[in-house]
């Protein structure tokens, strides 16, 4: 429960600095802007911390990979946030569906993994 309020506290707190970066920078999804990154890479690994997995080092870089193809890829929904969502919001939340779209598939794999 911890892991999961502090993603969501995360995203928060990611928001509101790339609010603040881009504002004060004049720059939108600033390179130097990371935090987006690490919200939705920690959210990509919420089903091997649910199912106490968290251990398993082939998983985790799975997990790690498919939050990088997703967020590279930007399927569908992933881009829309990208181009429609402004400021902070515009900045963390692409990063966020991806991060969900490879916990929805890291899941599958970790249940497949395990029968």
């Amino acid at each position: 429960m911890l892991y999961l309020l502090t993603c969501v506290a995360l995203v928060f707190l990611g928001i509101w600095a790339a609010e603040e970066f881009s504002r004060q920078s004049g720059t939108h999804d600033d390179g130097r802007i990371v935090i987006d990154e690490v919200a939705g890479q920690l959210l990509s690994l919420v089903p091997l911390v649910l199912s106490g997995r968290s251990g398993s080092v082939p998983l985790v870089v799975t997990g790690f990979v498919l939050f990088r193809i997703f967020d590279v890829w930007k399927p569908g929904p992933v881009r829309w946030l990208e181009r429609n969502l402004s400021g902070g919001a515009g900045v963390v939340m692409d990063d966020v569906l991806a991060g969900v779209f490879a916990a929805a598939t890291l899941g599958v794999i970790a249940w497949k993994w395990e029968a």
